[in-house]
């Protein structure tokens, strides 16, 4: 089959084998000639959220500039003959088959993360195939969660706290910047957003591996988490969102604590906006960055996903890192996103752009390449005319 974009509001349906193959390529290409990252100590990673975004960043510095062995929880869409998989199916693969190929282990697992179930399945593969992890990487986006206490199943809600928010946003696919009004959260929506996107599950997670006692000395765990800037600030930090990620960072404190027992640590990543399904749903969040990337593009201080989680790794979680912390012990990776160079000019550039500037003001073409990528479209020397078996000749 031809397989093209299919795009419905912030959502791709398809997603192209090719391309993405050639995606996780790039992104291994990248790493390896950066050189080693570390002196060994990460031999064992697991990363819960392992097939998109930051956590496959992750899941591919921890292999090919770490030399570990990585075990990926992820819960994917399988591919029929006549429709494609999830991207994030076809990254898994091309990631195993890449690990293979170098000699490395690497492992998937598919299935609901949220679910005690998954955690005995990663918690008998490590005991069998693994013994202990070095590194826990939490890197879990999804809308909705089933608890695997109560069975009650939340569902997020972006949505700023207390009054209506009238702000400025823009239409991605019409390149048309509106003004829009958001209602604020009701406590429920709020507490079902902080039990989807909160720590509590990092919690369990961290819980059930020292339990099991599959956790190596030393070991580090990180989740990762978005501040941003006053322009953003009402619809995430100051919204639901931002409730959520305050009880993440409540959540490292109790892991830290805990993982004393093994001479462990937990923090909490303060990571750059970047081109996400999950950060395309958010009002204000796509025009913020397009203007954050022309401006940062135009400094020569622009970051991908691979080269910001590559400069986490290398200067942040290896032996030796002199932490870049905050006053509530979180790792600041937002430096240069957050510098005044950037953020004067950002700030500069907020009152002025219009659907008639955006092209000037801000890189929305740059934002629409980028979130095409994601699926596996737009990348140079993929023939997108050719046809394609979504099933890869695998027989599912």
């Amino acid at each position: 089959m031809i397989v093209e974009p299919r795009i419905r509001g912030f959502i791709c349906t398809t997603a192209h084998p090719t391309g993405c193959k050639a995606n996780v390529e790039s992104q291994i290409e990248y790493v390896r000639a950066q050189g080693p990252v570390s002196d060994g100590e990460f031999k064992n990673v697991l990363v819960l959220g392992c097939s998109g975004g930051y956590g496959l960043a992750c899941r591919v510095v921890s292999a090919f500039g770490c030399g570990a062995n990585t075990l990926g929880v992820s819960f994917e869409k399988q591919p029929t003959e006549t429709k494609t998989a999830t991207a994030g199916w076809y990254n898994n693969v091309a990631f195993e088959e890449a690990a293979a190929t170098a000699g490395l282990y690497a492992k998937t697992l598919d299935g609901d993360a949220f679910a005690d179930e998954m955690r005995a399945r990663v918690i008998d593969t490590i005991k069998a195939d693994l013994g202990k992890i070095d590194l826990v990487v939490y890197s879990l986006a999804s809308p909705v969660r089933q608890h695997p206490k109560t069975g009650e199943l939340h569902r997020s809600a972006i949505k700023p706290l207390g009054q209506t928010l009238h702000i400025k946003s823009v239409n991605v696919d019409k390149g048309e910047v509106t003004e829009v009004d958001l209602d604020g959260a009701t406590e429920q929506e709020t507490a079902d957003t902080v039990a989807v996107m909160g720590g509590e599950d990092w919690e369990f997670w961290m819980e059930a591996l020292l339990d099991a006692d599959v956790l190596a000395d030393g070991c580090q765990t990180v989740a990762f988490t978005y501040i941003g800037t006053e322009l953003t600030w009402p619809i995430y930090w100051e919204g639901t969102l931002g409730q959520a990620k305050l009880d993440l960072d409540r959540a490292s404190r109790a892991i830290d604590e805990k993982l004393s027992a093994v001479s462990g640590s937990a923090r909490v990543a303060v990571l750059k906006a970047i081109v996400s399904q999950a950060s395309s749903a958010i009002p204000v969040v796509p025009l913020y960055v397009a203007l954050l990337f022309k401006v940062m593009k135009e400094q020569g201080i622009h970051e991908d996903i691979i080269s910001h989680i590559h400069r986490l790794f290398a200067t942040q979680l290896k032996a030796g890192s002199q932490l870049r912390l905050d006053e509530d012990g979180r790792i600041r990776m937002d430096d240069m996103e957050l510098s005044d160079p950037v953020q004067d000019e950002v700030q500069r550039r907020w009152p002025l752009v219009d659907s008639a500037n955006l092209a000037e003001l801000g890189d929305l073409a740059g934002y629409r390449e980028d979130f095409l990528k994601i699926f596996g479209f737009g990348f140079a020397g993929v023939d997108y005319e050719a046809d394609v078996d979504p099933t890869l000749g695998r027989t599912l």
